[in-house]
């Protein structure tokens, strides 16, 4: 990218923190595992081999797939996300959840303590996790700069309009704030269908 170009993306981006815009993606079923589950699913001394990098920095969609088992039933070819996390965590959809016949509670990533079972099957082995699995409660990356320029913090709740063909307002959405994001608002699929989302989607934080 030559320098007008990235001076004129730059400009861009600043128009739309100041007129409170942030882009909205959609957060498909995936599973973040710890180093310790990762080598019992794919054998001693595995790693995740990156296959595209997300819109957070350091982080990527990575080659491994694995099978998740509920009560109810299977869902195989299921995302891994890298890199490693000190404890594994599922992200479903309440969809995903009648179609396993898992009880998951919408938690902030990182809060799965008491939350949902099932078994994660991969090529070398399975593990029944016994809490972990979530439906993400919408959320926000912002970067320290961006939230000043917003107005906003860490940990503030407020609502966003999400501009499709079918508007959507979105209440309760947690903002996180952090040096190491990129700003993004993130919803699931069936939040996503709700509002006809896909592809590039702003929405409009409202305070």
């Amino acid at each position: 990218m030559n320098t007008n170009s990235e001076a004129l993306v730059q400009a861009v981006l600043a128009a739309l923190r100041r007129a409170g815009l942030v882009e909205v993606e959609v957060s498909a079923r995936h599973v973040h595992l710890s180093q310790r589950d990762l080598e019992v699913l794919f054998g001693p001394g595995a790693s995740l081999t990156p296959k595209r990098p997300l819109s957070q920095p350091g982080q990527f969609l990575s080659e491994e797939r694995v099978t998740l088992v509920g009560p109810k039933g299977r869902r195989e070819h299921v995302a891994v996300l890298g890199p490693v996390r000190k404890a594994t965590q599922v992200e479903l959809s309440q969809g995903d959840c009648f179609e396993l016949g898992v009880q998951a509670p919408v938690r902030e990533s990182g809060d799965t303590k008491g939350s949902g079972r099932l078994r994660i099957e991969g090529p070398r082995g399975a593990i029944d996790l016994p809490e972990g699995v979530i439906v993400a409660h919408c959320h926000i990356h912002l970067t320290p700069e961006t939230a000043r320029e917003m107005g906003l913090c860490d940990k503030q709740h407020v609502a966003v309009e999400v501009f499709t063909e079918r508007p959507v307002v979105f209440r309760d959405v947690v903002v996180r704030v952090s040096s190491s994001y990129s700003d993004r608002m993130h919803i699931d699929v069936d939040e996503a269908n709700a509002a006809r989302a896909s592809g590039f989607t702003l929405g409009k934080v409202l305070k």
